[in-house]
């Protein structure tokens, strides 16, 4: 019988594997490619004429953005992510102007109330780990953190209603920051949108009780966004007096399974934190670009891979029992696809979204006019790889026209060696990317 070992030995030694690895090279050893069949034609636009045609098999990326599913592209997704949030706050590129950074900005984290006194990890300020109300002091890798206390006496059903509303608490806080804004000022809020708009790029960050966090970057612009500058009144005090006041006021209605209100409201613990456009920060908490910079590429890379939920949606109730979670995680998620049986949560897909603890949001959005989209980021490199190709087979990438059609074959690899050389591929690609970011720095 043989052993993996020797199948990949067999796989190396075939004939197309050399075609197969720089497939897979292309892909960046993507853990599940998506195999198309078809073809495509080369045309030059302005005579018609097909200069060279291609039918066979391909291979493109899953794009999954979890790393416990494709570590590959979930980096890619994360990469993309971190660019995304970046433009939106130091300018400079993706069509978000260098005079951003003079624009009122704001460093914001919003995070979910208490539904049960959890086990924790606080530090003190010489470094020393305090003591949990268990009695216990957590080391950092302690499955206890973030369980209950007291599990029987935990708010599950508030967690998860909590949890599945909190698209509608984010625009609730977007529209009351507007509305605050005006009221401080004097103004009405349609004469405030006359000069100033709101835009924001936020993310979604999993906390170890199974809750989640927004961390977001809030920036005041002109009306029509980041190309303008915002008037002398719309100052970073009243952007941070704004979100303070909102942040507090902020409420969704709710009920219980049993009729009872349920207002949704944030956690007591926020965050605001002006930016500064240089590298000096100041004694009244501002954080400096370049600080900032790296924790959102921390919660980027954070909030769009490995998460507390499971990696796919649940099917049937037998499928909660085998979850690979804690049993805290486990019963939200049970929590969760029993409360989506009523009708009264039917909107809110509780058994879709069970796997990810109710969450049903993405993790990252942003604000039409923060900066550019990711659908813009992936085309932009397609037309760049594609102008790289045309360039280096004499084709002028101006006036050259891809035409395919493409049909779905399969998705994954076709056996485990495969699967095997694939991983090999991308970890020897991600180490190179550190090598390179490493020597070069942060582009």
């Amino acid at each position: 019988m043989h052993t993996v070992d020797d199948r990949i030995t067999e796989r190396i030694r075939a004939a197309d594997y050399q075609d197969w690895r720089a497939k897979m090279e292309a892909i960046g050893g993507c853990a599940k490619p998506i195999r198309l069949t078809g073809g495509y034609d080369l045309v030059d636009a302005p005579t018609g004429r097909v200069i060279h045609s291609h039918e066979g098999d391909v291979v493109v990326p899953c794009n999954n953005r979890r790393d416990s599913v494709c570590p590959s592209c979930s980096a890619r997704y994360a990469a993309d992510a971190f660019h995304l949030m970046r433009a939106g706050l130091s300018g400079g590129s993706k069509g978000v102007p260098e005079a951003v950074t003079t624009h009122p900005r704001l460093f914001v984290t919003l995070t979910a109330p208490s539904f049960g006194p959890v086990h924790n990890r606080s530090i003190t300020t010489h470094g020393k780990v305090r003591r949990c109300a268990c009695g216990d002091c957590h080391h950092q890798y302690d499955p206890r953190i973030g369980a209950p206390l007291d599990p029987e006496g935990y708010d599950y059903v508030g967690a998860v209603l909590w949890q599945a509303n909190t698209g509608k608490l984010w625009a609730e806080f977007t529209r009351r920051v507007l509305r605050t804004c005006a009221r401080l000022l004097g103004i009405t809020i349609t004469a405030f949108k006359e000069h100033a708009r709101l835009s924001y790029g936020k993310v979604a960050e999993y906390q170890r009780r199974g809750l989640i966090h927004f961390h977001a970057v809030i920036r005041l612009d002109g009306p029509e966004g980041p190309d303008l500058p915002p008037p002398a009144w719309a100052t970073p005090d009243l952007l941070a007096d704004a979100v303070r006041l909102a942040t507090a006021a902020c409420q969704v209605d709710t009920e219980r399974p049993d009729g009872t209100a349920l207002p949704l409201r944030w956690g007591t613990q926020l965050d605001v934190r002006t930016i500064a456009a240089t590298d000096v920060e100041d004694d009244h908490g501002a954080i400096s670009e370049s600080k900032l910079a790296g924790y959102v590429a921390k919660y980027a890379t954070k909030g769009t891979g490995k998460s507390e939920a499971a990696d796919r949606p649940i099917r049937c109730q037998e499928d909660i029992a085998y979850l690979r979670v804690s049993d805290h995680h486990r019963r939200i998620i049970q929590t969760a696809w029993d409360l989506g049986e009523l009708d009264k949560y039917s909107d809110l897909k509780l058994r879709r979204w069970a796997h990810m603890l109710a969450f049903r949001g993405h993790f990252l959005t942003k604000s039409r006019r923060y900066s550019t989209t990711f659908k813009t980021i992936r085309g932009d490199r397609r037309a760049f790889r594609l102008h790289e190709s045309l360039t280096a087979a004499d084709l002028d990438p101006t006036t050259t026209l891809l035409i395919g059609t493409w049909d779905f074959l399969g998705a994954g690899h076709a056996n485990d060696a495969e699967r095997e050389l694939a991983a090999a591929i991308a970890d020897r690609l991600a180490l190179q990317r550190a090598s390179k970011y490493r020597q070069e720095g942060p582009q």
